[in-house]
């Protein structure tokens, strides 16, 4: 990573010629203000057609194993080439894309520097938003600060730290509150391992039937502008997901990743929301 990648990536990343349309950059699903989500439960590419998925947000990727709800990519490179090509989402022609910008003196200026090239090409349009992706990191919240010691729990704070720690903290570990994993939440209990679309999980990649309904697990930093909640964006508020599992059948929770049965009470929930409220920081740039 270098200085220069990085704005270069943040150039394309804002940049709407990157759509078949022109009218759609990255950033209009990833907005930096809802924490590189859109709060919709299905965004729209530039066919107008709605995805099958929730959007994600953007932060802590550099740390992520994989990518997607599926886990369908292994790092950012192949994550750019993948929005940028579906032809529901982006749906760019990458030789056209390129020619447009080795038209631009600007981009073909920016090139140069970030990567000493004098013709731009596919590859570096990548390396150059994955670049720019890495360097979004949420790490600045009332949790970052405690185990710093520059800040201390309130009492409710703490009660809902353990509520947590005994009933989320097996998927969503500290610091990134994610496991990086994927589990099945409980929202369907029957899938047909004959089924290899979208909503069969984890199983459209691997094709183990013990994969059928499983996501990966989300961070839940950042709640208050990420909702809608969930793979499909079923819940939109933190209530709905909680209440979900409040009442899951304790025969058939989770079968794969529970150390225990979840369980919490009312009051409980809402000391558990005060606690989740200081995983609230804004996704910055590092340099």
């Amino acid at each position: 990573m270098t200085q220069e990648g990085v704005a270069l990536g943040r150039m394309l990343f804002f940049d709407t010629r990157l759509s078949a349309n022109n009218q759609i950059s990255c950033a209009s699903c990833h907005q930096p203000e809802l924490a590189f989500s859109d709060n919709k439960s299905f965004s729209s590419g530039h066919s107008g057609q709605l995805l099958n998925r929730n959007t994600p947000p953007l932060f802590n990727l550099t740390w992520s194993e994989s990518f997607f709800w599926d886990g369908g990519v292994k790092n950012l490179e192949s994550l750019s080439f993948t929005a940028l090509m579906n032809p529901h989402e982006m749906g760019s022609d990458l030789s056209q894309l390129c020619q447009q910008l080795n038209e631009d003196k600007n981009y073909s200026s920016a090139f140069k520097k970030a990567f000493g090239i004098d013709s731009v090409s596919s590859a570096y349009v990548s390396r150059a938003l994955a670049q720019y992706m890495r360097t979004l990191i949420s790490a600045n919240s009332k949790y970052d600060s405690v185990q710093q010691n520059l800040a201390q729990f309130s009492n409710q704070e703490l009660k809902g730290q353990v509520v947590f720690k005994n009933n989320c903290a097996s998927c969503h570990q500290p610091p990134l509150f994610t496991d990086n994993q994927f589990h099945h939440n409980g929202l369907k209990q029957y899938f047909s391992s004959d089924d290899l679309s979208l909503t069969t999980g984890r199983f459209r990649i691997t094709r183990d039937s013990s994969d059928l309904g499983k996501y990966k697990t989300p961070s839940i930093r950042n709640l208050s502008r990420t909702a809608p909640f969930m793979h499909d964006g079923r819940f939109n508020t933190i209530d709905e997901v909680l209440t979900h599992y409040q009442n899951l059948d304790p025969m058939n929770q989770l079968q794969d990743s529970l150390v225990r049965v979840i369980r919490f009470s009312d009051v409980e929930k809402e000391d558990l929301k005060i606690f989740m409220k200081t995983l609230e920081g804004r996704p910055t740039r590092t340099r």
